[in-house]
C-alpha cells in the first residue's frame, strides 16, 4: 500500500509538472517510461538543438523469451516486498509464519496448476536449474537396460508439442524416469503429471507473466523419484533446494500459475485467433514463405515463418519497431541457423531467414495487424535487392546451379 501510494503521488507530480504534455504513441509503437531521449554520443550545438521527446518503444512480439509481469502477479507480490518480509524458514515468530505460509499457499497453486501434490513442488530460481537437478538424477539411474527420457513439451523455438502422455505410457511401462522441460506449457496447455506419468518437470515463472528469478521442479513421490541436491547448505526444501526461499518471488511464481490456471482456456482461443490472423495475412500477401513446425501439433503463440531469399537477421534490423527473435533467447548471440530447424531437415537457406512470432496475453489485434504491415513491406523490399530473387523470378532453378567459390 505504501508502494502504491508512492506510485500515485509521482503520477499526480507528472500529471501536474509544467511543460509540454508528450504525444499519444505512433501506431505500433509504446512509450517508454522515461522523459527524454538518450544523449547522442556525437556533441550537438545546444543553443540549437530542439527539446528532446519521449522515447518510443517497440511493441513486443517475443513472449517466448520472456514475459511481461501481469500486474495481477505484481499485486500479490507487493505486500512481501514491503510489509511481509520475515524469513519462510524462521519458525519462532509471526514474521517467519506469515511468510511461510505465502510460500505454501504458491506450492499449492503451482501444483494445481499441473494436477501434483503439493508436496512434489520444489521452488528453485527457475527452469535451468530445474532441468540441472532432474537430469544429473536421471543420469545416475541409468542401468544397461534402461533409457534416459528428457522431452520439451512446447519447443520454444517452433513451437511443436510433443506426444507428453504417450512418452510417459511408454516410459512407465518400462519403469523408466520420465523429466520434461514444460516452461513453454505450464499455464498454456492442460498439463496432468498423473495422467501423463511425468516423474519430473521443469517450470518457469518468467515464461507465465511471473517474476524472473524464480521456478520450481516437480518430483514425484510415489513411486518416489530420489534425486540428489546441486548445493549443500540448510536442507530448505526437503533437503533439495537448500537456501532461503525468496517470499516475494514465490508468491508471483503461484499467483502468476492461478491466473494461468483461471484464463488458459480464454487465452488459448484468443491467441490462437491471433495467430491464425498474422499467419493468414503473410501467407496471402508473400509467396514462399514457409511454417516451421508441425501445424496440427503445435502451440499457436509460438510462430516460426522462413522467408525465403531474404536475411533473417535483415529483417529483423528492418523491424526495429517490433521486438521479435530469430530464434531462442538462449542461443540468440550464435550466427548459426538454428539447430532446431536443421534438426526437422529445413534447408540452411531458410533456416538462416526465419523469424519467430510470440503472442501472448497481452498482445493486441492493432499490433498483430501492425507487425503483418511492417513484415510484408521489408520483405518485399529486401527481396527487391536480392539478385538470387531476381533469378527466381526469371524461372532460374537455384538448385540446378553449380556454385564456385572463390
Amino acid at each position: 500500500m505504501l508502494l502504491r501510494a508512492a506510485w500515485r503521488r509521482a503520477a499526480v507530480a507528472v500529471t501536474a509538472a509544467p511543460g509540454p504534455k508528450p504525444a499519444a504513441p505512433t501506431r505500433g509503437l509504446r512509450l517508454r517510461v522515461g522523459d527524454h531521449a538518450p544523449q547522442s554520443a556525437v556533441p550537438a550545438d545546444t543553443t540549437a538543438a530542439p527539446e528532446a521527446g519521449p522515447v518510443l518503444r517497440p511493441l513486443y512480439m517475443d513472449v517466448q523469451a520472456t514475459t511481461p509481469l501481469d500486474p495481477r502477479v505484481l499485486d500479490a507480490m507487493l505486500p512481501y516486498l514491503i510489509n511481509y518480509y520475515g524469513n519462510p524458514h524462521s519458525r519462532t515468530h509471526a514474521y517467519g509464519w506469515e511468510s511461510e505460509a505465502a510460500m505454501e499457499r504458491a506450492r499449492q497453486q503451482v501444483a494445481s496448476l499441473i494436477g501434483a501434490d503439493p508436496r512434489e513442488i520444489i521452488f528453485t530460481s527457475g527452469a535451468t536449474e530445474s532441468n540441472n537437478i532432474a537430469i544429473k538424477e536421471l543420469e545416475a539411474a541409468i542401468q544397461p537396460d534402461t533409457s534416459l527420457v528428457s522431452v520439451m513439451t512446447v519447443n520454444n523455438e517452433i513451437g511443436v508439442k510433443q506426444p507428453i502422455a504417450e512418452i510417459g505410457q511408454i516410459c512407465s511401462s518400462r519403469k523408466v524416469y520420465f523429466h520434461t522441460d514444460a516452461a513453454q506449457a505450464v499455464g498454456k496447455i492442460p498439463l496432468d503429471v498423473n495422467d501423463m506419468k511425468i516423474d519430473l518437470m521443469s517450470i518457469s515463472g518468467h515464461k507465465i507473466y511471473g517474476p524472473k528469478g524464480v521456478g520450481a521442479i516437480y518430483i514425484r513421490r510415489r513411486p518416489r523419484v530420489r534425486v540428489e541436491a546441486l548445493q549443500s547448505g540448510g536442507g530448505q526444501e526437503r533437503g533439495m533446494r537448500s537456501g532461503t526461499v525468496p517470499t516475494p518471488l514465490v508468491v508471483g511464481l503461484g499467483a502468476a500459475c492461478e491466473v494461468a490456471q483461471q484464463e488458459m482456456e480464454y487465452d488459448h482461443k484468443r491467441i490462437s485467433k491471433l495467430a491464425e490472423r498474422l499467419i493468414q495475412n503473410i501467407m496471402k500477401s508473400l509467396p514462399d514463405v514457409v511454417m516451421n513446425g508441425d501445424p496440427e501439433h503445435h502451440y499457436p503463440g509460438c510462430i516460426n515463418l522462413s522467408f525465403a531469399y531474404v536475411e533473417g537477421e535483415s529483417l529483423l534490423m528492418a523491424l526495429k519497431d517490433v521486438a521479435l527473435s530469430s530464434g531462442s533467447a538462449c542461443t540468440s548471440a550464435s550466427l548459426e541457423p538454428s539447430y532446431v530447424l536443421r534438426a526437422i531437415g529445413t534447408d540452411e537457406d531458410l533456416a538462416h531467414s526465419s523469424i519467430r512470432f510470440g503472442i501472448g496475453r497481452f498482445t493486441t489485434e492493432e499490433e498483430v495487424d501492425y507487425t503483418v504491415e511492417k513484415c510484408i513491406q521489408h520483405v518485399k523490399r529486401l527481396r527487391e535487392m536480392s539478385p538470387l530473387w531476381e533469378m527466381v523470378q526469371d524461372g532460374i532453378d537455384l538448385k540446378s546451379i553449380k556454385w564456385t567459390q572463390h
